[in-house]
């Protein structure tokens, strides 16, 4: 073999690898060579914890066996993004039309053709810190990274005055409630602020003839809600926003679907029309079966709303353990900290641990050093922030739990409390 140097693109070498998968897939191998871990990292579901709803996975079997497994039109299939329309008037009050709906190949592929429609190399594109994976899609276009790093007193939502200063000559703001990583939701107030702000900006660009400012909308968790919390429709915060918004949802969060591969975006028209060119040249279309299959089930109402039923009171009575867990920590004087279940299948927590030693007398230097100690003494996994673009001080991680039981979860909990009584000053 020759001593030939491969030359990569630009984009290819300097692409920055999914923090969480490195973090997550480091605790699987563990895992698998059979070490007990509670896996609190990615943001998937056990199947064997919380499969899929059973009509779902009925109605894909039988479009096999119908042998739908042609190509699907680039737009998806009519009944399927009929029966999406109709979902999301009648459970977010979202009026959009068949021809404002794109089916793919889940949220991701579709992520990405939002910013290759919309930005052009060198574009400014504004994303809030901590915030899943925004910063790999900038670089995938060749834009401009204009990084807001949130705040705790706002529950790591961004507000409208972080983001005022930056909104020139940006053409793109991507937002996401309840938001990864913290499950957090914006607040009605908060959220319309944003959104005037941006209505108004496009009009001094309409007039002066400049290019819109577009708001990236991922909603893929936004069923999973709790409380007296609500996910908010911006369009019906203001309707002049209509024009300059896209959103993202899908089966693979609310529905416990990951591996299944199936989402949706709508929108402006002339936008969705562009997209589906770009899905159709990469080929990622949501396989037909599962197309068809989730069509049927969205029209199914009522299996539908018992599912959810059962969903959210799984994911939040888990949630629950860890919070109240932490909430004990806390008043017991351990420097930790959690935010109320909100939203999806995240608690925010703080493990602010810097300083302290462990019982053979190692301190602990940095957030590396509590993330390591708590994964070998209590055997807990758990996500940093600041893998999700927040500073490398922060102290706060996600903790998701999409892959235990109730029994693992308190069992964790259990752990989580034997291993901060061990720590010393």
């Amino acid at each position: 073999m020759s001593n030939r140097e491969f030359i990569l693109s630009k984009t290819a070498k300097d692409l920055i690898p999914s923090g969480i998968r490195k973090i997550s897939g480091k605790i699987n191998e563990r895992i698998e060579q059979g070490e007990k871990i509670f896996n609190l990292t990615i943001g998937d579901f056990s199947p064997q914890v919380f499969p899929i709803p059973e009509v779902l996975q009925h109605e894909i079997i039988k479009a096999y066996e119908e042998r739908h497994t042609n190509y699907p039109p680039a737009v998806g299939v009519l009944p399927l993004r009929k029966a999406i329309s109709k979902y999301l008037k009648e459970r977010g009050g979202f009026e959009y039309n068949t021809d404002e709906i794109i089916i793919g190949s889940g949220a991701r592929p579709l992520t990405y053709t939002i910013f290759l429609s919309v930005a052009d190399p060198g574009d400014k594109i504004i994303f809030p810190a901590p915030s899943w994976n925004n910063n790999c899609y900038v670089q995938l276009v060749d834009a401009v990274p204009v990084v807001v790093e949130t705040k705790v007193e706002n529950d790591f939502t961004p507000t409208a005055d972080e983001l005022r200063p930056h909104l020139k000559d940006a053409v793109l703001l991507a937002l996401n409630s309840p938001l990864n990583p913290s499950g957090t939701l914006f607040t009605k107030e908060a959220l319309k602020e944003i959104i005037d702000m941006v209505v108004e900006e496009n009009k001094r660009r309409t007039e002066e003839k400049r290019k819109p400012l577009y708001i990236f909308y991922d909603m893929v968790y936004w069923i999973l809600t709790y409380g007296d919390k609500k996910h908010y429709n911006p369009v019906e915060l203001n309707p002049g926003i209509r024009d300059y918004i896209i959103f993202i949802d899908g089966i693979s969060k609310c529905f416990a679907a990951t591996g299944v591969r199936l989402g949706w975006a709508f929108g402006p028209k002339e936008i969705m029309n562009k997209m589906q060119d770009i899905i159709a040249h990469i080929g990622a279309f949501a396989p037909k079966p599962e197309q068809i299959g989730t069509a049927r089930f969205l029209e199914n109402a009522k299996e539908v709303d018992k599912f959810f039923d059962y969903f959210k009171n799984e994911l939040l009575t888990r949630l629950n353990i860890f919070y109240k867990e932490f909430e004990s920590l806390k008043k017991d004087g351990f420097n930790v900290d959690a935010i109320e279940p909100q939203g999806a299948m995240y608690l925010t927590v703080k493990l602010d641990l810097t300083g302290m030693k462990t019982k053979s007398g190692k301190v602990l230097g940095d957030v590396d050093d509590v993330l390591g100690y708590v994964l070998e003494d209590a055997k807990i996994a758990l996500v940093p922030f600041y893998a999700f673009g927040a500073s490398k001080k922060s102290p706060w991680f996600r903790l998701s739990v999409g892959t235990c039981s109730v029994d693992e979860a308190k069992e964790a909990a259990i752990a989580l409390r034997a291993s901060l009584e061990k720590l010393r000053k």
